[in-house]
């Protein structure tokens, strides 16, 4: 009996350092919200990982009650959260430049509540959920668990993560966040400044027309006339920035 509980807690040892960085990256990526996904799932996600990942690597025999267990613990749990924060900001530079779109055509009153991004306007939760498709439709998922169980080769379990390059990176990583935001809604930010332009010009050459109760809905219904004429090229543009979060990934694991 005393050698089965010993082999029990063996494998648990075994399982319990892939499945900390597993569940940290769960925890913090923006594909799998924490508040989307239950906590069941989240853990049969995590478990399902594991057992996979324990028969592709060798794992290491630590007992993390120790002083070198505590910390490579707290490793463990870094490298997940550092994974899980480069998606996380694609998603905020993708929420940005909805947020950007919905400033031009006047539809910053029209929010809503979403519980990982907060009070954001209708169109930056579309363009969550449209960058979420792309992800998902260009095998971003698998990219990204190939990307997770090669960090496991790269830094081992036992190896520590926290350098000064990779914090340069990283704050490099989310100076993007606003510069990607910017370039995926530059084109339908321009459109709609030349049309608040003719707008003006309006005004000026017939004041008897009230620009305001004229514009507002003008706009709205141009903004989305542009929206969906801009589509392809949004979709393309968010592709490209998927591509770069890959990439940083991949750089940050390769340093």
């Amino acid at each position: 009996m005393n050698i089965l509980m010993l082999d029990i807690l063996e494998k648990f040892y075994s399982l319990l350092w892939p499945m900390l960085r597993i569940s940290a990256f769960l925890a913090f990526t923006s594909v799998f919200p924490v508040n989307s996904l239950s906590l069941p799932i989240r853990i049969v996600m995590a478990l399902t990982f594991t057992l996979f990942l324990s028969m592709q690597i060798e794992i290491p025999k630590m007992d993390p009650t120790t002083a070198a267990g505590l910390f490579e613990v707290f490793n463990q749990l870094f490298i997940g959260f550092m994974m899980g924060l480069i998606m996380q900001i694609t998603t905020s530079a993708i929420a940005i430049a909805g947020q950007t779109i919905a400033n031009s055509m006047g539809l910053t009153m029209a929010t809503l509540i979403d519980p990982s991004l907060g009070n954001v306007p209708v169109l930056s939760e579309f363009m969550v959920l449209l960058g979420t498709l792309v992800f998902l439709f260009t095998g971003g998922h698998l990219i990204v668990f190939g990307i997770l169980l090669e960090s496991f080769h790269t830094f081992p379990i036992g190896k520590a993560l926290m350098t000064q390059d990779l914090l340069g990176k990283l704050i490099s990583w989310s100076s993007l966040m606003f510069v990607a935001g910017l370039l995926v809604a530059l084109p339908i930010m321009l459109t709609l400044l030349f049309i608040n332009i003719g707008l003006g010009f309006v005004n000026r050459a017939a004041p008897s027309l009230h620009v305001f109760s004229i514009g507002l809905p003008a706009m709205i219904l141009i903004g989305y006339a542009i929206l969906w004429m801009a589509m392809p090229g949004l979709v393309g543009r968010i592709n490209w920035l998927w591509v770069q979060c890959f990439n940083s990934l991949r750089d940050m694991m390769h340093q």
